[in-house]
């Protein structure tokens, strides 16, 4: 990625568009979430079947009448409870993990398609945490309240049972379950809320963590390891207020409903008692009313469950909040007018909000700048003038908040993605190789590319002698690949090339190499790049004194517009660059 400043904002208002809701699981996974459809109901059935087997088992065998229709009845709604008992299992982790994935992709596109500039107001770690933690999460969704509201149909049904069997059963019975239902309302509200403030904490954590892992060698060599470990770790009071207090909250629910849980069924069971010695009911219905009564509880004693759809919600929070941010739209233009490159800033503005500041920061103010058709133009400023602010605006890689740019005519964005990223190529000081192995990483841009333009690329760029002498050359698999950070360089200058565009930028892309290399480099793009239209952030004298012309920026705006060596003369323009600067005069 390009050096853009990462502006923050307030989070964007809450929307759901997670798409792990019922339509989105029969979209996604239609076997699975029609069998846990079937499951979670069939499983309610058995469950409100079985006290009535057993029942009449029971005035069977106490009637003296045969017992062989009964004891069928009694395995048939055992055989269907099993049935349904492991097609729920098997169906809910595998809707789960299907939705799991559908919902990941669908944030690494948002992530993708946001990139690093202000419509992005997510910290890495956080972006990481929400994919790791909260999409699984929010995936449970349908599987969490299926099993809810089976437990709650069932409970449901023992009620109706009870009341079926007697009404001063299903009297006794709710006398006592209007409290565990107000228990339950208070625990769903404080479960939600802890669980949010956690995976917030979580993200937290995340973020230093990957701060610190970004910023290892350097903690390594200022000796700050306890320090950075500190800091890491100091959200942990948070989470563990967090998860304890979650805990507590679901310690007491339980609690309540263990306590409130026996008064009922003793209620239900005196009742029935009375019942049958008053001849109202046969010995069979008072059993039949003790599983009824314990069904109808069942929805108390579904706490864990309850922490399951507590846990979707709060996940489902976290990840809508990431997919409700607007990326950049594209345009519908495959096709762009004919011309050579010719890149126009037509009034460009660009500012961010930063922590602790009620005023935006101006990045770029009102830039007018046209770099003509074939030729190279060097960004040269000094650290905050917002040279790689406006080469990343060409290729749409951050959007103005004023202003347009136009490629030969066209405002960039009315051209469709894929016109876009052919048109325009980039490479970045810190290149990330991308592709099972070189020759994949170098097409990356240009899938397809032949053998021959791979290997002409990696030769202008200087990297076809050291990939040679890699054990497996071009087929060298990049993961774990130990190279230097001008090796990466050349190799990122080579996937650019790879991809022929109308217009080639290069954001500090060669800091890495020894001034020799670098000089070789740019004399051979000279050559062989002639006729295309490149953009540079330079930072050394040798990339600024190689283009055709610089564009002096200062404070967000252009200062000056000339060739290295006019510019050479002011000593403002020197200061940008080090003592060691060779003359412009012998450095072309």
């Amino acid at each position: 990625m390009a050096d853009v400043p990462i502006a923050t904002q307030t989070a964007p208002k809450r929307v759901d568009r997670t798409g792990t809701g019922f339509r989105a699981a029969l979209r996604t996974a239609p076997g699975a979430t029609l069998t846990l459809a079937f499951a979670v109901p069939a499983g309610s059935i058995a469950a409100l079947l079985l006290p009535a087997a057993v029942a009449g088992s029971v005035d069977a065998v106490v009637r003296g009448d045969s017992a062989t229709g009964p004891t069928v009845r009694l395995v048939a709604v055992l055989a269907l409870g099993l049935l349904a008992g492991v097609l729920a299992e098997v169906a809910g982790p595998g809707l789960a993990a299907d939705l799991t994935a559908r919902l990941r992709r669908r944030l690494a596109v948002q992530v993708t398609d946001l990139g690093t500039g202000a419509r992005n107001p997510f910290a890495a770690g956080d972006v990481t945490s929400r994919l790791v933690g909260a999409a699984p999460d929010a995936a449970g969704l349908v599987p969490s309240l299926l099993g809810t509201l089976g437990a709650l149909v069932t409970s449901l049904g023992g009620i109706v049972a009870l009341a079926l069997i007697d009404p001063w059963l299903a009297v006794g019975f709710l006398g006592g379950l209007l409290p565990g239902l107000l228990v339950v309302r208070l625990f769903m509200t404080r479960a939600t809320g802890l669980f949010t403030d956690y995976q917030v904490v979580q993200s937290g954590l995340a973020a230093r963590l990957t701060d610190a892992l970004a910023g290892a060698r350097t903690i390594r060599a200022c000796g700050t390891r306890d320090r950075e470990i500190t800091r890491i770790l100091a959200p942990l009071p948070e989470l563990s207020a967090a998860g304890h207090g979650l805990w507590r909250a679901q310690r007491n629910a339980v609690a309540q409903v263990l306590l409130l849980a026996p008064m009922v069924e003793l209620t239900v069971l005196s009742i029935a008692g009375w019942l049958l010695v008053e001849g109202r009911i046969p010995p069979g219905q008072l059993v039949a009313a003790a599983g009824y009564a314990a069904l109808g509880l069942g929805f108390l004693e579904q706490v864990e469950a309850l922490v399951g759809v507590a846990h979707a919600r709060a996940g489902r929070t976290r990840a809508a909040e990431l997919l409700a941010v607007e990326p950049a739209g594209y345009g519908t233009a495959r096709t762009l007018p004919p011309g050579r490159g010719e890149l126009t800033f037509r009034r460009v503005s660009v500012r961010v909000s930063e922590p602790g500041r009620d005023a935006e920061r101006v990045v770029l103010d009102g830039i007018d700048l046209t770099v003509p058709a074939g030729a190279c133009v060097a960004l040269v400023g000094a650290s905050g003038s917002g040279k790689s602010t406006l080469a990343a605006l060409a290729g749409r890689l951050r959007e103005p908040d004023e202003g347009e740019v136009l490629l030969d005519g066209m405002p960039v964005t009315r051209l469709a993605r894929g016109e876009l990223r052919r048109a325009i190529a980039y490479a970045f000081p810190r290149p990330v190789l991308v592709g099972a192995d070189l020759a994949g990483a170098l097409a990356y841009g240009r899938p397809g590319a032949d053998a021959e333009t791979v290997t002409e690329a990696a030769r202008m760029a200087f990297a076809d002698d050291f990939v040679r002498r890699l054990p497996a050359g071009y087929a060298t698999r990049t993961q774990g690949l130990a190279l230097s950070g001008g090796e990466v360089q050349r190799l990122g200058l080579a996937r650019a090339l790879v991809q022929d565009a109308r217009v080639l930028v290069l954001d500090d892309a060669t800091s890495g190499l020894d001034t020799v290399t670098e000089h070789h480099i740019h004399e051979a793009f000279r050559a062989g790049l002639a006729g295309r239209t490149r953009l540079v952030v330079a930072h050394r004298a040798t990339a600024a004194a190689g283009a055709d012309f610089v564009a002096w920026l200062a404070a967000g705006r252009i200062k000056a517009i000339g060739t290295h060596a006019e510019l050479w003369s002011d000593p403002t323009y020197r200061a940008i660059f080090t003592t060691r600067t060779p003359d412009p005069n012998t450095t072309r």
